[in-house]
């Protein structure tokens, strides 16, 4: 595992922080917003890593979207997790290139209200026709839908 770790904290030094190996064969690292494509690109390439969802939750303050890949030649999960502030709530999408992102990313959107730059289909997934423009059901701010 540390060479995944090793690979990752080398290539983007400064914008992959507080990398850590925990419980064997997970890693975690914060990632800054504008390295989230290449580092998701440098585990594809470089540790034949695959996508296998992303999550987002609202911590009140910011949005936190945590991509997940599995390394199963080493037995490996990596999680690269993404901090929003409110204010600047976009990222760039890793839909052009993992298709697989395209939908959790379209959910997270919908949900959350992240705007995900360069996807190529941003058009509503789960919520009805007629939900209100800037409602975001899983928002803890007052921005989610009903009550």
């Amino acid at each position: 595992m540390s060479t995944v770790l090793d690979t990752l904290r080398n290539a983007f030094p400064g914008r992959l922080l507080n990398c850590e190996e925990r419980r064997g064969a997970r890693i975690y690292c914060d990632a800054a917003p504008e390295v989230i494509v290449d580092a998701a690109r440098e585990l594809m390439d470089g540790h034949r890593a695959r996508f296998i969802t992303a999550t987002g939750t609202d911590t009140r303050n910011a949005v936190e979207i945590l991509y997940h890949f599995s390394i199963d030649g080493e037995g490996a999960v990596v999680s690269l997790r993404v901090t929003l502030p409110k204010d600047r709530l976009e990222v760039d999408s890793l839909a052009p290139l993992i298709k697989a992102a395209e939908w959790v990313e379209r959910e997270i959107h919908e949900m959350l209200g992240v705007r995900f730059r360069g996807h190529p289909d941003p058009r509503r997934l789960l919520l009805a026709d007629d939900w209100p423009e800037g409602s975001y059901p899983l928002r803890r701010d007052g921005e989610g839908g009903q009550s």
